[in-house]
């Protein structure tokens, strides 16, 4: 089964720096076959064999501690599942005009309608967010790098921790993995 592994807080802002044929490598040698990366921010995809994606995570997070000497969450997900997170979109026209500007925030788990409700609720900008199971739309209509809805805010209100990818790179990781 091919998979797709997103490492939380990799190669950004200089922090956690990872090199992709190191972590391509880590893959292989760990026993994930067809490994490859897609650009420099912790996508992984490969050939899973049987694993299932939480087996998958435990075995990539113990391998980056052993490997890189890094404690982060890694979160997994299947073609089928990333086509879910595709066609399940609340955002179809931001997808379209500014795909750069939409993420897709993966968790383990769900925090709740409650949760994303109060989460909306915060927000004093034009950022709109939904909450799809342990996934989060977040449009950033004015650009995610001065918005005041940052991961800290994010995670205290959903009361979990997630890792984020743009639009862009959510349908580039769906290409990537087909079986």
């Amino acid at each position: 089964m091919i998979q797709v592994g997103l490492l939380r807080a990799v190669n950004v802002g200089g922090n956690a720096k990872v090199p992709m044929a190191d972590l391509r490598a880590m893959a292989e040698k760990i026993g994930l076959k067809n490994a490859r990366t897609l650009l420099a921010s912790g996508n992984l995809v490969f050939d899973a064999g049987a694993r299932t994606p939480a087996a998958s995570e435990k075995l990539l997070e113990s391998a980056c501690a052993k490997t890189f000497g890094l404690k982060t969450d890694i979160y997994v997900r299947s073609h089928a599942e990333l086509k879910t997170i595709i066609a399940r979109n609340p955002f179809e026209k931001e997808a379209e005009d500014d795909p750069s500007h939409l993420v897709v925030l993966f968790m383990r788990d769900a925090p709740g309608a409650k949760a994303f409700g109060a989460l909306q609720n915060w927000i004093k900008g034009s950022e709109q967010v939904r909450g799809d199971g342990n996934h989060a739309y977040i449009v950033y209509p004015d650009g995610i790098g001065m918005s005041k809805l940052t991961p800290g805010v994010i995670e205290r209100h959903l009361g979990c921790a997630g890792t984020a990818r743009n639009w862009n790179t959510v349908g580039k990781l769906a290409a990537l993995s087909v079986g």
